[in-house]
């Protein structure tokens, strides 16, 4: 017998991600770190009303992420392990753009009828103004990337990396944490290039190095050990995708390695992972010709782009990761 109960449960699942993604945005988990407060003794902290507050509060202990006891609130073991943004293994940086992207989602009907991204945004024709406050928006969650690659690679013998599409450039602040003595370049168009530096002093970063230009038209101006290629590949179409990743390899010392990373990578059936699957609908709405490309699309690019030893993994964050090296 069919029911309805799997239905039940997806449409359960949106208001428990808002709820997440409000806690987030108003720090309530950081607030909180290791102590216990009430509704009244946040709201005062957050500057908001404290009846309405609870409400929230009440929400996050319903699905655990708080605990709660005697009108005392906590951080659940989840949210004191991911959700609190002075610990290493953060996972809550990308909640502006989370708004971005679940706004998006809300249109997919709208795009497929109208034959055209109903929240367009395009990074060529973005003004200084617009590249400054997307570039802030992805900021955090840049570095907590940069963490989770130096986990997944050895960076004993890199002496330079070049971030190709890498917005502010903040996954270099991550990367370089524990070797800062590695060399580090930005490669980004020059709206985003223009607005970089500024956000780099802010993560301690001014010894990267911001280099204008486009990777679908040509590589780097220098040479590197690692190059990344984070959410770029998968925002073009697949001309410019094949080219990126062609330049991108000519950026690349012999025997240099690039790293290939996004959730916008399904499997070569099209049905999996589910954040490959989910963001090519995301992609409709956003972008003109993006798209999750498929397992076999790129191997076959980095393929012709003379690397061996290409492998695919899936990070903690669940971003799939292709690494090849040159040579």
């Amino acid at each position: 017998m069919v029911d309805s109960d799997r239905i039940d449960r997806l449409i359960a699942a949106v208001p428990e991600a808002l709820a997440l993604r409000a806690g987030l945005e108003l720090g309530i988990f950081t607030r909180l770190a290791g102590d216990a407060a009430t509704a009244d003794s946040l709201g005062a902290a957050l500057n908001v009303e404290p009846d309405r507050l609870s409400r929230l509060l009440y929400a996050l202990a319903s699905i655990r992420l708080l605990d709660v006891k005697d009108g005392q609130f906590r951080n659940g073991a989840e949210a004191s392990a991911f959700l609190d943004a002075s610990k290493p293994a953060y996972r809550g940086g990308d909640h502006a753009l989370l708004r971005e992207l679940w706004g998006a989602d809300l249109l997919t009907a709208e795009s497929l009828r109208q034959s055209r991204p109903a929240a367009l945004h395009d990074f060529s024709e973005a003004g200084p103004e617009s590249a400054a406050a997307f570039s802030r928006m992805l900021a955090p969650g840049g570095v907590i990337f940069g963490r989770n690659l130096a986990r997944e690679l050895d960076l004993s013998a890199i002496r330079s990396v070049i971030d190709i599409g890498g917005g502010a450039g903040t996954i270099l602040v991550g990367l370089r944490e524990q070797r800062p003595q590695i060399a580090a370049t930005l490669m980004e168009l020059p709206t985003v290039a223009a607005v970089a530096p500024d956000i780099l002093a802010e993560y301690g970063a001014s010894d990267v190095v911001v280099e204008e230009g486009d990777i679908t038209v040509a590589p780097s101006i220098g040479r590197h050990d690692l190059a990344i290629l984070k959410a770029v590949v998968q925002v073009l179409p697949p001309d410019q995708a094949r080219r990126s990743i062609l330049n991108a390899a000519r950026c690349l010392t012999q025997g240099g390695e690039i790293a290939i990373a996004g959730w916008g990578v399904v499997d070569d059936d099209r049905l999996g992972p589910p954040e490959g699957v989910f963001l090519n609908l995301t992609f409709l709405n956003l972008y003109r010709h993006g798209e999750s490309y498929t397992e076999g699309q790129y191997r076959a690019w980095m393929t012709e782009a003379g690397l061996r030893d290409i492998s695919r993994s899936r990070l903690s964050d669940g971003t799939t990761l292709f690494r090849g090296r040159l040579g």
